[in-house]
């Protein structure tokens, strides 16, 4: 049943959550590794998904999508939890919150030029002049609005948060094939990714003990960053009586995302920072209007 008013509210709070989340990441990263961050957090959303699993009754189900699709679920585990999110903390490991978060939104268009790739897509001219602007808006964060100068504050940084927007792009089109129950897809993929990243953690770096704080942080991410916020990200669209009007409040995220970085991590908002997210936000939105049309 469509329920436009319930559809605003499951993607409010799903806004709301996501806002969060770089904060969040920049807090654990205070404590704990990349490594670290993401045995934990994978570990809440595995054990999350699987209660979830349960109580739909759908574990058989899952058993036998397991045992069907190893390959594929292999392959999607590997790019994401594993990959997608270690460079992904890497990144902010190196960039500061704001900066990371703001390229990260990138992936929507990185996704237009894939499709072009693998999935046949036209890319249209709106697509391209979307990109002009959006890595207009990337050259400005990564050299701090010193453009003449092209001198990078972390060029490494940078590149690991481009290459997240790629991974991420590149795993929704692989999943683009399924058909399958998200949260069974969900589960099956990070089983894989928790396993990866818990034999990578043992081989770089050992298991040690850790700062609680840490824990408690990457509690907070694996519950509300890879898993159940995107499960309500799910039920607005499910709701939805108009797909692109409850679609438009993700661009509140980054916006609200600022002012926890700000008043919680304790970074200050440079101004290229600002003028560089107007310039992605504005290509999302003009692809978005191309893709309304």
């Amino acid at each position: 049943m469509k329920n436009q008013k319930l559809s605003y509210i499951y993607a409010l709070c799903s806004v709301l959550l996501w806002s969060t989340v770089a904060t969040a990441f920049k807090l654990s990263l205070r404590y704990l590794t990349a490594e670290e961050l993401l045995f934990y957090s994978s570990l809440v959303s595995l054990v999350l998904l699987f209660f979830m699993l349960v109580l739909q009754g759908k574990v058989s189900l899952m058993l036998e999508y397991l045992s069907k699709n190893f390959a594929t679920i292999l392959l999607l585990g590997l790019i994401n939890p594993f990959l997608y999110y270690l460079i992904l903390f890497k990144a902010y490991e190196l960039l500061p919150a704001q900066e990371a978060q703001a390229i990260n939104y990138t992936w929507a268009l990185v996704l237009s030029y894939l499709s072009v790739i693998f999935l046949k897509h036209k890319l249209s001219r709106i697509d391209i002049i979307a990109g002009i602007i959006a890595y207009l808006g990337v050259l400005i964060i990564a050299t701090k609005g010193d453009l003449l100068s092209l001198h990078f504050s972390n060029f490494q940084g940078v590149v690991f948060a481009i290459l997240s927007t790629v991974l991420w792009a590149f795993y929704w089109i692989l999943n683009t094939r399924l058909k399958t129950d998200s949260v069974i897809t969900l589960f099956c993929n990070f089983l894989v990714g928790f396993i990866a990243i818990a034999v990578y953690l043992y081989i770089k770096e050992g298991f040690k003990e850790v700062d609680i704080r840490g824990v408690v942080a990457s509690v907070y991410v694996g519950f509300f960053e890879m898993g159940i916020t995107f499960l309500l990200w799910l039920k607005a669209l499910k709701y939805s009586q108009n797909t692109s009007k409850t679609a438009n409040l993700i661009f509140l995220s980054p916006i609200i995302s600022l002012v926890f970085i700000h008043f919680i991590v304790g970074e200050k908002i440079e101004n290229s920072t600002i003028i560089a997210l107007f310039l992605i936000l504005s290509a999302l939105l003009l692809q978005r209007v191309k893709t309304k049309r």
